[in-house]
Formats: structure tokens, sequence, C-alpha cells
């Protein structure tokens, strides 16, 4: 046995790389890194591909290792150069995640040092650092003292989070499902859907409340319909709202809709994964009176903070509410209570196995400070608009005025024709072309064309390049149809 021990070591032992062998990776993964971001300027930021990165598909894991600039070249020609490139400047179609340098750092230590972020106990700094940044986002929203939250993998998880607890405090037990009522806009996010669907609510009736010509929901619809809702016997408990809808970006008159939430004591949510941080921006800050007073806020620090894929957060005013749907303690964790100054992020949230995301947080935010974030954001905001402006001097016809930095806006053409399939055709030209990449929506059986200015390399050089794809694919959708008549 002490033999085939010993034999075992030697191999398991490869796993532990020396210095110099480490050294060496490091050096490939940095220059690999640095070939990248010295050539994001020029890189598309959508690449269509024949393959679609098949190749990676036919790599078979096996007992023969593979040499770092083997495994390196694939991920360049069928990884990176292939499909959306989320770290473009011209990443404009989806509310892309960001990418400052420094998050990768933190990525990296945390990976490094594998610290175990899910209860106080195993990693005291981890948790004290996670629970900082939340209590600064509560503070940011206009939260008492108290609050807390968690650090999620993004808004879907945030979300469930907000609903489980606010089903839980409201008592929302099975046999009650089917009188409980919820209330949405046809324009919250689908993964609010999800989340009510995985919380168990699916039986749950929905009320969906009429919205005014700028995609917001109408309050005193919303007032009118929890009494009528009352009156018939259900039970309304919850209404979510957004603070920036995906579609349009849209802020909904939150003051307003917290005034019947507190009427009628439903749990208020906010959806603010994407337009949460726009909070930092002094002027904006009255879009967003009334969010103090909600019971829950989701947000997104990989949207609003430029942060990689993989970071959201929720905020709840209720902790013990949290603590409640989400605490729960296993015989062989009883270790885990010795020291408990935080709270553990395993207490307030679906994950117990909880990897060191708050360092990719951590580390830029001071690092750089908030000032350079700050002015990161305005520009989105001016950069928006200036589209706005713009493209309608292009013949496009536009939706409401910005709220934030996400519109819509559309092509009609002159001549008889099916405007959405013009439009549909506009948005192939604009990613067959790639140097930016644009996506759609479908609103009243109505085709839109987005435009989403959320990405810290997105400047105004971006935002023409854009306006010049555009006009250059209507022109060849002009050509295309006249030769198509001759």
């Amino acid at each position: 046995m002490l033999n085939r021990i010993a034999e075992l070591e030697q191999e398991a032992r490869l796993l532990e790389p020396l210095p110099d062998q480490r050294a060496q990776w490091n050096g490939d993964i940095q220059a690999y890194a640095d070939a990248f971001l010295n050539s994001i300027y020029d890189r598309k930021a959508y690449e269509t591909s024949e393959d679609y990165g098949r190749p990676l598909r036919e790599l078979d894991v096996s007992d023969t290792p593979k040499p770092m600039e083997t495994l390196l070249e694939l991920l360049r020609q069928h990884q990176d150069a292939v499909g959306l490139n989320p770290a473009s400047g011209g990443h404009l179609g989806y509310v892309p995640g960001g990418g400052v340098f420094p998050a990768a750092l933190g990525d990296y230590l945390a990976a490094v040092t594998n610290r175990y972020a899910g209860i106080f106990f195993g990693s005291p700094g981890a948790v004290r650092i996670e629970n900082q940044l939340i209590r600064w986002m509560c503070d940011m929203v206009g939260y008492p003292e108290g609050a807390l939250g968690n650090l999620a993998s993004g808004g879907s998880i945030a979300n469930l989070i907000a609903i489980t607890t606010a089903r839980d405090f409201k008592n929302i037990r099975s046999k009650e499902v089917e009188n409980a009522v919820i209330y949405l806009t046809p324009q919250v996010h689908h993964c609010v859907q999800k989340a009510l669907r995985i919380a168990g609510l699916r039986e749950a009736r929905i009320h969906y409340v009429p919205m005014d010509d700028h995609f917001r929901m109408d309050a005193q619809a919303l007032r009118a319909m929890v009494q009528t809702d009352r009156q018939q016997g259900l039970n309304p408990f919850l209404v979510v709202a957004s603070a920036g809808t995906t579609d349009t970006g849209a802020m909904d008159p939150l003051d307003a809709i917290a005034d019947v939430a507190e009427a009628f004591q439903l749990w208020f949510h906010v959806d603010a994964a994407y337009g949460g941080f726009f909070l930092l921006v002094d002027a904006l800050r009255p879009l967003f009176k009334g969010i103090e007073r909600s019971d829950s806020v989701a947000i997104d620090p990989h949207k609003g903070l430029f942060l990689p894929y993989g970071l959201g957060a929720i905020l709840i005013k209720n902790v013990a509410a949290a603590f409640h749907s989400h605490h729960y303690l296993a015989n062989y964790m009883q270790d885990a209570l010795k020291v408990a100054e935080e709270l553990s992020p395993a207490d307030l949230s679906p994950e117990l196995t909880k990897h060191f995301r708050g360092l990719r947080m951590w580390l830029p935010l001071h690092l750089f400070g908030l000032r350079p974030f700050r002015a990161a954001l305005e520009e989105k905001i001016w950069l928006c608009r200036y589209f706005y402006e713009r493209i309608q001097t292009l013949g496009f016809q536009v939706g409401p005025y910005p709220d934030l930095s996400i519109m819509i806006y559309r092509y009609v053409p002159p001549s008889e024709g099916d405007a959405n399939a013009f439009n549909e055709r506009l948005v192939e030209y604009v990613q067959r072309d790639g140097r930016v990449f644009l996506s759609s929506t479908t609103i009243d059986g109505i085709f839109w064309i987005r435009l989403a200015v959320l990405s810290f390399r997105t400047h105004r050089r971006e935002i023409d390049v854009c306006l010049d794809i555009l006009q250059a694919g209507i022109r060849a959708q002009q050509e295309s149809l006249h030769r198509s008549v001759l």
C-alpha cells in the first residue's frame, strides 16, 4: 500500500508546477492577453465563421498533456475570433459585460488563493470585502444601515433571491399560490418570469400593468388593478418595477409605484440590473427617486461598473426575511458557528459553494477610484443622446427619448414594402460588416433596432462608425431593390 501511495504521489505532484513552469505559463498567458488588448480597437465586434468553433469540440480530454501554445492557438482561432466580442467598444447590441483590466487580476488572485467566500468562518476577509461592497451599493440606493444582500452570478439569481424572499415574507404557501397576484409590465426582463417559475409561482396570477407611451409602468393603473384584485378576494403581494428596461432603457416611475406598494403593503422589488449604477451620475439621480423606498433591488456590477460577466447583486432591506428564506445549517458545518461577526453569503442566497467573486469588483474600484466610472457612465448617456439626434437626420424613426443609454429606432423605406423585413435585413447587414454589433427587438408587432451603449470602450468614434454602417446599409438595400426592379 505504501508503495502505491508513493507512486500515486509522484503522478499527482504533476498538478503542482514548479516555479519555472509557472513563469513560462504566466508569460504565455500574459502575452496572449496583451495581444488581445493591444488590438482591441481594431478587432470586430462580431465575427462570422464557417465552423463556429467546431475544432474546440473535437479536442478530447485525454491522458496526454498538450502544450500551452497549442491550446492558446485554438482559443485564438476558434474562441476569440468567432461570434460576439463583448470586450469591444463596438458591442452596441446587448447590455455588454465590461472587462476593465484589474478585474481580471482580481479573478486571477481569487482563483490562485481559492478563498471560500460562502461562510465567514471559512474566510473572514473575503466575506468582509463582499459585504462591504454590498453595503456601499445599499448606501448608493439610499437603503438604511443594516440592509445587506448578496453578490450573485448576475441579475437572474439576484432577482430569484428577491422573489423567493418576498414569497416567504408575504407567507405565500403552495396552497395559496393561485390567489396570489404579482404585478409586472410586458417590458420586465424575462429573467423575472423565469425566477417566478423557479420559485414555485407559476400558478400565481401575473397581472400586466399598462404602460405609457414611453414604455413606463402606469402607476395609477397599478393602483386601480390592486384595488380591484383586493375587492375580488385575491392576494396582491408583489410588484416588480424596472430601473432601465432591456428593450428600451425605460425607467418606471419608482416613487409613484412605491406609493401604491405602501398603500397596499406589497413587496416592492426593483430590477435595476442594467440601470442601477447610473445613480453615480448626479444629474440622473432624480430618475431614481423612490428606489430607496423599495424592499429589494437587483443591480449588476458586470453591467454598470464595466466588470466581466458573472457579477450581479441583490440588495435587501429586510435582512431577517432573506435569512429566513435561505439559511440552512448541516451537521457537518457546526464549526462554522464558532465565529460569525458578519452574516455569511450562504445564509442570504441559494449558494453554499461560492467562489470569491467580489475581488473582481473590489480591486478595480480601489485602484481607479469612482471618478472614472462616473465619467464613463455619463459619457454613455451623452453618446446615446448624440446617436438619437444623428440617426434622425438619416431618415430613421426613433422611439422615446432615451432615459438612460438604450434606445430603439427603425427605418421606414419611402417606397412601399415591409418595413419590418427591411430593418431585419439592415441588422443582418450590420452584423455581416462586424465592426459594430447591433441587436433588435419586436414590440407590438413592430421590428425595432436597439442601441445599447454601456461598454467603457465605446466612445464617439464607435458611434460614428455605427452611423456610417447604417447609412451604407440603407444604400445597399435600396440599390438591391432597384436592381431587382430593373
